[in-house]
């Protein structure tokens, strides 16, 4: 398979590592350094391209990916407002567009027993919840994209909270997340329900990026030659 890569940084290279494991080609690199060469026409022959980038780049690449008729996996975060519309174009379009907060399988593990979790506290209002997010201190957004992820499956579930909110609850309705930037951190998240009598946490933890490279290339592989809208759940078949 051809792939793409649209952002070359660390996590950049370390999907292109995997894929070339795993007997891919790697058709393009897009860095910051070389805009100039993110054209249709370098994109010809291209299965599937990868696009790792920052917030306020992730859209607009998205866009003219899906325009050209490439099929993209994205993992940017930090712009969800415009996810929507992302997808509508890719309906337009007639591509395939998969987007994750998070393309770990162990995290995409932690998504289903975070929402269960949920269910089950939705029937005890003793206790309190809130969400701790621990990344290096390269990470541009905050709160993170799979800790916005947890919160709103967190608010599907639990009547009595009604928004996430940065750093401090400043109502019990609010569901706040607390972010924390040290080195080296990959990423570690914990979900905590507390009451006057005891605490029950879920915590994820990432020794490394090599989970969330890899579970980028298996959605690419998973993406290629398809049309429509995906996530991780369609790849991971839970």
């Amino acid at each position: 398979m051809n792939i793409a890569l649209i952002g070359y940084g660390k996590m950049g290279h370390m999907i292109e590592g995997i894929a070339q494991e795993r007997g891919h080609h790697i058709t393009l690199r897009i860095s910051i350094d070389n805009l100039h060469e993110f054209t249709e026409e370098a994109l010809r022959g291209t299965d599937v391209a990868i696009e790792f980038t920052a917030p306020d780049a992730a859209f607009g690449n998205v866009q003219r990916l899906l325009q050209w008729g490439i099929p993209v996996v994205s993992g940017s975060t930090g712009w969800n407002e415009q996810l929507p519309e992302a997808k509508r174009i890719c309906e337009e379009t007639g591509g395939a567009f998969l987007h994750a907060s998070n393309f770990s399988v162990g995290v995409n593990i932690f998504f289903e027993v975070n929402k269960m979790l949920a269910r089950l506290m939705n029937a005890q209002p003793a206790y309190d919840v809130e969400l701790l997010e621990i990344h290096h201190t390269e990470k541009k957004d905050a709160p993170s994209g799979t800790a916005v992820t947890l919160a709103e499956q967190v608010l599907d579930a639990l009547d009595r909270k009604d928004r996430w909110v940065k750093e401090n609850a400043q109502q019990e309705s609010d569901l706040a997340i607390r972010s924390e930037r040290t080195d080296p951190a990959p990423g570690t998240h914990h979900v905590r329900y507390s009451s006057p009598v005891d605490d029950i946490e879920i915590v994820h933890t990432a020794h490394n990026r090599q989970g969330f490279a890899t579970g980028a290339v298996l959605a690419a592989e998973f993406i290629a030659g398809k049309k429509g809208i995906f996530t991780m759940k369609d790849v991971l078949q839970f």
